[in-house]
Parts: C-alpha cells; sequence; structure tokens
C-alpha cells in the first residue's frame, strides 16, 4: 500500500506544474518570505485534503477489515488515464512553448497572497485532487492500525510537497548564492514544461497501473 502512495505522491511532486511555481516565486521582490509562505501553503493543503480523505473513508463501512477492491480498480482507471493523458501531452508538446501566465506571476508575488495562492491551487487543480482523495481513501482503508495509517499519510504527504519542499529550503539556507542556478533551472523547466509532463505522466501512470493490476491479481 505504502508503494502506492508512494507513486501517488511522486505525480503530484514531478509534475512541473508543481515545481516551476516553487522555482518562480525565489525570483519574487521578497523571495524568502514568499517562497516560505508557498511552502507552508502547499503542505498544509494536501495535509488538509489527505487528512479529509483518509477520515472519510471510514464513513464508507468496511473498510477497515480489508483493502476494498474499488480501490484496486481506482488504481488501474487512474494509471490508464496518465498514461494516455501523458501520449496526449507528448504529441501536442510543440504547442506548449512557455508556462502559463498564472504560473509566471509567482515572480511577482507577495508572501501573504503566496500562501493564499499556494493552498488554493490544491484545490483548483483537478490532478492533485484526483491523487489526493483516492491516495487517503486508499490509506483510510487499508487496514492498518490509526497511527499507521497517519504516517501513512504523513509519508504521502512529504513525498507530494518534497519538489516544492527542496528549491524553497535550498535558497533559504544559501540565499541569493542560488540566483543564477534558479534562473537557469526556471528557463529551462519553462521551455520543457510539456515534454516534462508527459515523460513523468507515463512513468507515473504505468506504475499506479502496474500496482492496480497486482492488487487485483491477489484478491
Amino acid at each position: 500500500m505504502l508503494t502506492g502512495v508512494i507513486g501517488l505522491g511522486l505525480v503530484i511532486a514531478l509534475s512541473p506544474i508543481t515545481v516551476i511555481p516553487a522555482v518562480l516565486v525565489l525570483q519574487a521582490p521578497r523571495p524568502r518570505p514568499s517562497g516560505l509562505a508557498v511552502l507552508a501553503g502547499w503542505v498544509l493543503g494536501l495535509a488538509a485534503l489527505t487528512a479529509l480523505s483518509v477520515g472519510a473513508s471510514g464513513l464508507l463501512g468496511g473498510l477497515d477489515k480489508a483493502p476494498p477492491r474499488w480501490a484496486s480498480w481506482l488504481r488501474v482507471v487512474l494509471g490508464s488515464a496518465l498514461i494516455l493523458y501523458g501520449v496526449y501531452q507528448w504529441l501536442t508538446r510543440r504547442r506548449h512553448t512557455e508556462s502559463p501566465a498564472w504560473m509566471r506571476s509567482f515572480a511577482t508575488i507577495t508572501p501573504v497572497r503566496a500562501a493564499l495562492t499556494a493552498a488554493a491551487l490544491v484545490v483548483i487543480r483537478p490532478d492533485v485532487l484526483l491523487i489526493c482523495v483516492p491516495a487517503g481513501l486508499a490509506i483510510g482503508g487499508s487496514g492498518l492500525d490509526v497511527a499507521d495509517y497517519w504516517i501513512a499519510a504523513a509519508i504521502f504527504v512529504a513525498v507530494a510537497a518534497s519538489t516544492v519542499a527542496i528549491p524553497i529550503l535550498a535558497y533559504a539556507a544559501a540565499g541569493h548564492r542560488l540566483d543564477d542556478a534558479m534562473a537557469r533551472l526556471k528557463d529551462w523547466m519553462d521551455r520543457n514544461n510539456a515534454a516534462l509532463m508527459a515523460g513523468i505522466l507515463v512513468v507515473i501512470g504505468l506504475l499506479v497501473l502496474y500496482h492496480g493490476i497486482n492488487a487485483l491479481d491477489h484478491r
């Protein structure tokens, strides 16, 4: 179960839509506070949505006895959808030569707005919703002890937030010494965001699909 949950967390973490804003915010007028605000809003948003999903699993009844069959089918459907969307992204990658305007706005954002925007993105982004909710439901229905499935939820959130935390915490420690490196990374990801998204979606989709099929075979 944990390997499957980590795979779902990686879908969020490795998405260019997750990483690029974390890099762009470090070019804001106040990069340290704005970056830390983005990290705080992102982590709290992911934690709240995942915790609600874990708690909601108990309302479905009987999920504490065995992992539900629907959870395995949900992985199969989600994995297949990620693969198909990844192929579509690759075939249309030349249409997307730069990141969207809302994403580039992170370069001029204020700390308060940064925290609110990061938290709102958890709910606004459909890919995050479609991953956090089934991950939380799968954790809550895994049959683990209460303490264990909250630990699993914390691991999921940590993995999903890792690619936001790494550049922001590195900049908080190193400061302007990373300006040139972050600018080069931003430019590269901006030019290749569609291709990156396509490759990541296919790889993670295969991982999620494998875990879903494996769980169905062992029932």
